[in-house]
């Protein structure tokens, strides 16, 4: 019995060290709109922004795009087809206070849209993943959380502190 629990631990760092070996290199042969974010954040610091990660960026950052233009046209069709009138005054309220905060939310992506545009702009002259302000880069985690992100975390700091400061 002891034979047995000595045999099993050592086998099992043997399999998860050729595992995490192999991983590590998998990104290597997957296609960039297959990779998952935990193999982009897997890959190496010598790495950063390599012809994988820009083809996974642009790839994210076009499924976004697509995204938010589905819902723009499913927004449309909904405020089309919710003209109904509604003779109670509380119900109208409601619609249009739901129709007010769906045409907030599609200004925002409006805006998201100029952003997304402006990133794919990046990714064709090299400057996507690095500082605008340090040049500096950016790191995959914060790309990831925010792909249209042109300021490092610190840098985004400090930009949020001297506007809450002086309120630029």
């Amino acid at each position: 019995m002891s034979k047995t629990l000595e045999k099993a631990p050592a086998k099992a760092p043997a399999k998860a060290g050729a595992k995490s070996k192999a991983g590590s290199d998998a990104w290597k042969q997957k296609p960039a709109a297959e990779l998952t974010d935990e193999e982009v954040l897997a890959m190496p610091d010598g790495e950063y922004m390599n012809d994988v990660q820009i083809a996974f960026f642009r790839h994210k950052l076009g499924a976004l795009r697509d995204s938010i233009l589905s819902n723009a046209g499913e927004t449309t069709e909904h405020l089309r087809e919710d003209t109904t009138i509604v003779p109670d005054p509380a119900d109208r309220a409601t619609i249009e206070e739901e129709h007010a905060l769906e045409l907030r939310t599609r200004d925002r992506e409006r805006k998201l849209l100029k952003k997304i545009a402006q990133s794919l702009a990046r990714l064709d002259t090299g400057e996507y993943g690095y500082c605008d302000e340090t040049g500096e880069p950016i790191g995959l985690g914060r790309l990831l959380a925010r792909p249209t992100a042109t300021l490092s975390l610190e840098a985004q700091q400090r930009r949020e502190l001297k506007q809450k400061m002086f309120g630029d």
